[in-house]
C-alpha cells in the first residue's frame, strides 16, 4: 500500500493577513500563546463531554479528559495534547486554513438556541491557535476526530503562506500540537517557564492540566461553585493562592448575577491595609476572567479607584473580547461590570454595618479611608458611601462610632446643620476651645481625626438635607446663652478688643467678643474661608504658590474669663507686659487651632514673661 503524500494548500488571503498581524503586532506578550492553546484544548474537551451525552459511539471513549504539555529544551519543542473532540481532514482545512469557518462556531450553531447555557462554555477555536506562530519555526497539529471510522491527519506549516495535510496512522482521539520554537524563543521549552505561565493564566481551567506529568491546576474555580458547598478552609486557601497572601481575609463576598450581565464574583478584604502602614499605593488586584480563562490580572477600570484594596476574581461570560483576548472591545460593558460589582459590594458593607456592626467597625478602622476617598470623589456612589462613614462624637464614648444617619436622628427640631471638628485625636478636640460652646448648648459634634477628613467633609457638603459645617468655622451662628455674672461690661470689652487689635497689628484681621466661649479665654478662627489651616499645610508640603501668604486670623475673646479681666486691668497699668500677654493669648489660640506655624517667637516671649514673675 502506497504511503499517502502530503497535500499542499495555500492559506486563505485573510489568514495570511491574520498571521502577519498576530506575529508582529496583535499580542503584547508572546507568552499569551500558551493560554490560547490551553483554552482551545479546554474547549475541545468541553465539546467532547457534551457530545458524549448525545452520541453512543465515541472513538477511544476510555481516554481521560485532560490536557498534557511536554517540554524538550534540547529539541527546543513544546507539545500540547488534549483528548477532546478532534478534527477530521475537512475540519483541519476549515478551522486552520480559513478564517471564515470555526469549529466552535459550527458547534455552537449545532447546539441550537435552546441550550445557550452550555454554549457559553465553549470558546471559539481557530483564531487563538495562530498565536503559536509568534514563537514557532514550525507548527504541527496531529488530530483524530471522535467519529469512529475517521482517519488521523497531521497539519503542518511554518506560517509563511502555506500548509500541508497528510494522513497519519495510530493517532489517539483529540489533537496534539507540536511547536518547534524559534531560537530566540527557546525559553518556552523550559519546564519552569511554562509552569509559571500555566499558573498565571490557566490555573482554573476545568480539566486537569499536566506539565511533564505534573498536575498544575490543583486549585478550583471557587467562584463558580455554590456557596453552600464550599468550606471556610477552601475560601481561605483560595484567597492565599489568588492574592499571594499568607494571612486569611477579614471579609468575603461571593455572589453571582444574571442581569444586566452574567457575573460570578469572589471578593476578599485583606486583614491589613498595607497602604495605611506606609507602603506603596495599592494597585488593582481583582482579576478579570472570561469562562475561567484569565483576561487581565489587574484591570484598572474594572472597579473604581477607591476599591483598590479588594482582592479576588470576577468572571463574566458576556465579555466580547477582541481577537487576542487581551483587551475588551466594549468599554460600556466594563463600565456596567464596574457599576454592578461596586453596587453589590456597597450593599454587602451596608448589611455588614447593620447586622454585624463590630465586624464593620473593625473593617472601617483599616479601610474606612477608602470609603472616605470614594465619598469625596465618586459622584455615582456618593450617597451609599456617605451612609457608611463612621465617626466618634461628643455624645459617644471613646472608640464608639456613630453614623450621619444616627446623628440626624438625635438632632433637635431647631438644628439645621451637622457640626464636626478636626483634630489629631479625641483629647485634642475635647481640650480645645471650639467644643465648649456646643456642649453648653447640648449640640452634638462629630470628631474627625484623619488629615483627609476636612477635604472629605468639604466635598460631601450635606447629608439628608443638612449642611456639614466645621464647628470652628467663622460663620457658625449659635443661640445666645445667659450671661454669667462678673463679665466685662460691653464698653470695657469694646475697649479691650480695640486695644488688642492695635497691639497685635497685622497678625489678626479682627478681635471681637465671642458668643461661643464658655471657659477658655480666647479662640482663633481662620479669616480666609478658602484657605483652611489643613489646606495651608498641604500647600506648604507641596511647595504650592500661595502657601507663604500671610495668615489671616480672627481672634475671639471671652469677656467672662479671669485672664481677659486681668488683661483689661493691666493694659493701662503695665502696657508692655500686657502686650506680651496679648501676643501669648493669640499664640495659645493658634496652637489650639493647629495654625501656629513657628513657635520660636513664642518661646522667647515666654522667657520675657517669666522674668517679670
Amino acid at each position: 500500500m502506497a504511503t499517502p503524500t502530503p497535500q499542499k494548500f495555500e492559506f486563505q488571503a485573510e489568514i495570511k493577513q491574520l498571521l502577519d498581524i498576530v506575529i508582529h503586532s496583535l499580542y503584547t506578550e508572546k507568552e499569551i500563546f500558551v493560554r490560547e492553546l490551553v483554552s482551545n484544548a479546554s474547549d475541545a474537551l468541553e465539546k467532547l463531554r457534551h457530545t458524549q451525552l448525545t452520541e453512543k459511539e465515541i472513538h477511544d471513549d476510555k481516554l481521560g479528559l485532560e490536557i498534557n504539555l511536554t517540554t524538550d529544551d534540547k529539541a527546543k519543542t513544546l507539545t500540547l495534547q488534549d483528548y477532546g473532540i478532534g478534527m477530521t481532514r475537512a475540519e483541519l482545512v476549515e478551522n486552520l486554513g480559513t478564517i471564515a469557518h470555526s469549529g466552535s462556531k459550527q458547534f455552537l450553531k449545532a447546539l441550537g438556541e435552546g441550550d445557550k447555557k452550555n454554549a457559553n462554555l465553549i470558546g471559539q477555536f481557530g483564531v487563538g491557535f495562530y498565536s503559536a506562530f509568534m514563537v514557532a519555526k514550525s507548527v504541527k497539529v496531529y488530530s483524530r476526530s471522535w467519529k469512529t471510522g475517521e482517519a488521523g491527519h497531521v497539519w503542518s506549516s511554518d506560517g509563511s503562506g502555506s500548509y500541508e495535510i497528510e494522513e497519519v496512522e495510530g493517532l489517539s482521539r483529540g489533537s496534539k500540537i507540536v511547536i518547534e520554537l524559534k531560537d530566540d524563543c527557546a525559553d518556552y521549552a523550559n519546564d519552569g517557564r511554562i509552569k509559571a505561565i500555566l499558573e498565571r493564566y490557566s490555573a482554573f481551567v476545568s480539566f486537569p492540566i499536566n506539565l511533564n506529568g505534573q498536575h498544575i491546576n490543583t486549585v478550583q474555580a471557587l467562584w463558580l461553585r455554590s456557596k453552600s458547598e464550599i468550606k471556610e478552609e477552601e475560601y481561605n486557601e483560595f484567597y492565599k493562592f489568588q492574592s499571594h497572601a499568607y494571612d486569611e481575609p477579614s471579609l468575603r463576598l461571593h455572589f453571582s448575577a444574571d442581569a444586566p450581565l452574567a457575573i460570578n464574583a469572589l471578593l476578599f478584604v485583606p486583614q491589613e491595609n498595607t497602604e495605611k502602614m506606609g507602603m506603596s499605593r495599592l494597585e488593582p488586584a481583582v482579576s478579570l476572567y472570561c469562562r475561567k480563562v484569565l483576561i487581565d490580572a489587574a484591570p484598572k477600570d474594572l472597579l473604581p479607584e477607591w476599591l483598590r484594596f479588594l482582592k479576588g476574581v470576577v468572571d463574566s461570560e458576556d465579555l466580547p473580547l477582541n481577537i487576542s483576548r487581551e483587551t475588551m472591545q466594549d468599554k460600556a460593558l466594563i463600565e456596567k461590570l464596574n457599576k454592578v460589582i461596586t453596587k453589590r459590594f456597597l450593599k454587602f458593607l451596608d448589611e455588614e454595618a447593620t447586622q454585624r456592626p463590630d465586624s464593620f467597625i473593625k473593617f472601617y478602622a483599616n479601610f474606612g479611608i477608602y470609603l472616605k476617598e470614594g465619598a469625596a470623589l465618586d459622584f455615582t456612589h456618593k450617597d451609599q458611601l456617605v451612609k457608611l462613614l463612621r465617626f466618634e462624637s461628643s455624645l459617644t464614648d471613646k472608640a464608639k462610632h456613630t453614623s450621619l444617619a444616627d446623628y440626624v436622628s438625635r438632632m433637635g427640631a431647631d438644628q439645621k446643620e451637622i457640626y464636626y471638628l478636626t483634630g489629631a485625636n479625641r483629647s485634642t478636640v475635647e481640650s480645645g476651645p471650639y467644643l465648649e460652646a456646643f456642649k453648653a448648648r447640648n449640640l452634638e459634634v462629630l470628631f474627625c481625626y484623619e488629615p483627609v477628613d476636612e477635604y472629605v467633609m468639604n466635598n460631601v457638603r450635606e447629608f439628608d438635607g443638612k449642611k456639614l459645617i466645621a464647628a470652628d468655622h467663622g460663620d457658625v451662628k449659635l443661640t445666645d446663652l445667659p450671661q454669667a455674672d462678673g463679665a466685662l461690661s460691653a464698653d470695657d470689652t469694646k475697649t479691650l478688643t480695640t486695644w488688642m487689635k492695635a497691639s497685635l497689628g497685622e497678625r489678626v484681621a479682627e478681635v471681637k467678643a465671642s458668643d461661643r466661649l464658655v471657659d477658655s479665654p480666647a479662640l482663633a478662627i481662620n479669616a480666609d474661608k478658602f484657605m483652611t489651616a489643613h489646606m495651608r499645610r498641604m500647600m506648604k508640603a507641596m511647595n504650592k504658590d500661595g502657601a507663604d501668604m500671610p495668615q489671616r486670623v480672627n481672634l475671639e475673646i471671652n469677656p467672662r474669663s479671669a485672664v481677659m479681666k486681668r488683661l483689661f486691668e493691666t493694659h493701662t497699668t503695665a502696657p508692655e507686659k500686657a502686650k506680651l500677654v496679648a501676643e501669648q493669648i493669640l499664640d495659645n489660640a493658634l496652637i489650639s487651632a493647629g495654625m501656629l506655624e513657628d513657635a520660636t517667637p513664642m518661646v522667647a516671649r515666654l522667657y520675657k514673661l517669666l522674668e517679670s514673675v
